[in-house]
């Protein structure tokens, strides 16, 4: 019936008909979700964090000063749904905010220790739920020398790109909420002048999209990596934007089934150091 209703319509007035189509097929589509983005500037530097969308998984990221030239920070993705996760990432919060200020308090503390503690103390809070898989990247930004430690506990690698291309910093551990006694270890490795470190989380990577052939297709730390690559302005706001924008555009229309959240680290290049992109852009900060 609504079909031969369709067709009189068309008979007698087309262009009517073909604007109620069209003024459906346009409330029927979505508008774009906004992006959220948290960032600081740094001596000589800036991070940011961002995401898109309303909060449906796991995610959680946290910037916290632990000293004159030291920022710290954790980007951490729990495993299932925003309800069975929400009780955990506050309690994680709360032992990063308050355990932190004490690890890396003063200046002759090791640093590596400190972040392998502070590691095993969010451990142990996700386990007090029971076992639930969070990978997490946890990084302290040294200011004054351009050094970031950094133990990856089952992440998502992070991409350091610098002068000398794009070196991943992969996993350094388990995922954390899986195993009581699991050790953990941290690296260091050199934030250079006009150098960038970008670190996406697991729905990014799992975007997908069927391709023509029935084939799924994941936008991948591929994807990470290309972004950073095609990259001109190196700010962390805008890095986190590009990678987001990416990942939606790889996959658009798509139900959101997993968050979608990048942080970046950018340590800004002096004018006269600006160094140019291996596609010939000048890159300047």
């Amino acid at each position: 019936m609504r079909q031969m209703a369709n067709l009189e319509r068309l008979k007698h007035s087309p262009m009517q008909f073909w604007r109620s189509l069209f003024r459906k097929r346009a409330v029927a589509t979505p508008a774009p979700e906004p992006f959220r983005c948290d960032a600081l500037v740094l001596g000589h530097a800036e991070i940011a964090a961002m995401y898109t969308g309303p909060r449906v998984a796991g995610d959680f990221y946290q910037f916290l000063r632990v000293g004159p030239s030291r920022m710290l920070f954790v980007l951490l993705d729990a495993a299932g749904p925003r309800p069975d996760t929400r009780e955990i990432l506050t309690a994680v919060q709360n032992k990063f905010l308050t355990l932190a200020p004490i690890l890396f308090a003063g200046e002759n503390f090791n640093e590596a220790t400190a972040i392998v503690e502070l590691c095993h103390e969010i451990n142990r809070t996700i386990l007090r739920s029971g076992l639930r898989s969070c990978p997490s990247f946890i990084g302290c930004y040294n200011e004054e020398l351009g050094t970031l430690g950094y133990a990856n506990a089952g992440h998502i690698p992070g991409l350091l790109r610098d002068r000398t291309g794009i070196t991943p910093l992969r996993a350094t551990g388990l995922p954390l909420g899986l195993f009581p006694h699991s050790t953990q270890s941290a690296s260091t490795c050199q934030i250079a002048p006009g150098a960038a470190l970008v670190a996406a989380s697991r729905g990014i990577v799992e975007t997908d999209r069927l391709e023509m052939d029935s084939r799924v297709a994941e936008f991948g730390i591929d994807g990470v990596k290309e972004s950073l690559e095609d990259a001109i302005i190196l700010s962390a706001r805008e890095l986190c934007l590009d990678m987001l924008q990416a990942a939606r555009e790889f996959s658009p229309g798509a139900p959101k089934r997993n968050d979608l959240t990048a942080l970046a680290l950018v340590r800004n290049a002096p004018h006269e150091a600006a160094w140019k992109h291996p596609q010939g852009h000048v890159l300047r900060t």
